[in-house]
């Protein structure tokens, strides 16, 4: 029993260390998939979450002008390499990929749908805390 006890922890380790070891700073992070990036910041607890945002905030504030810009080069890169892949895209797969996302929304919807009006606020506190970048604009809404 101990056996199995220790050795299911050895094999959840060798999954977790990966993921732990590959975003030490922000452009490590940044060399990471939006899928990789999501696993690797939901493997963290909510106060892991919040001083990592920080340690990575800090060392974007440190950065040179230069350095900034490379950052922003390689984003550039990375949404061109997004951009080409839809592109290459069949009509049917692009068909599949917004029914994918479609899916997506529906269930958070839903889920939005489902909070009662105190967890609503509460996820709205949350969001502010975390900060929003950018107020993005609803389907139909003029931007100015």
């Amino acid at each position: 029993m101990k056996f199995a006890t220790l050795s299911s922890i050895a094999i959840a380790a060798t999954f977790l260390v990966p993921l732990a070891a590959t975003a030490q700073s922000l452009s490590d992070l940044q060399e990471l998939s939006r899928e990789e990036r999501r696993a690797y910041m939901e493997a963290m607890s909510p106060e892991e979450r919040k001083a990592k945002r920080g340690e990575l905030k800090a060392e974007r504030d440190a950065m040179t002008p230069e350095q900034r810009e490379a950052m922003r080069a390689r984003r550039d890169a990375n949404h061109a390499e997004r951009r080409a892949k839809w592109e290459s895209m069949s009509d049917a797969e692009r068909e599949a990929k917004r029914e994918q996302i479609s899916s997506r929304r529906a269930k958070m919807k839903e889920r939005y749908e489902s909070m009662s009006p105190e967890e609503r606020e509460a996820a709205r506190q949350a969001r502010g805390e975390r900060g929003e970048k950018r107020h993005r604009p609803a389907k139909g809404e003029k931007t100015q």
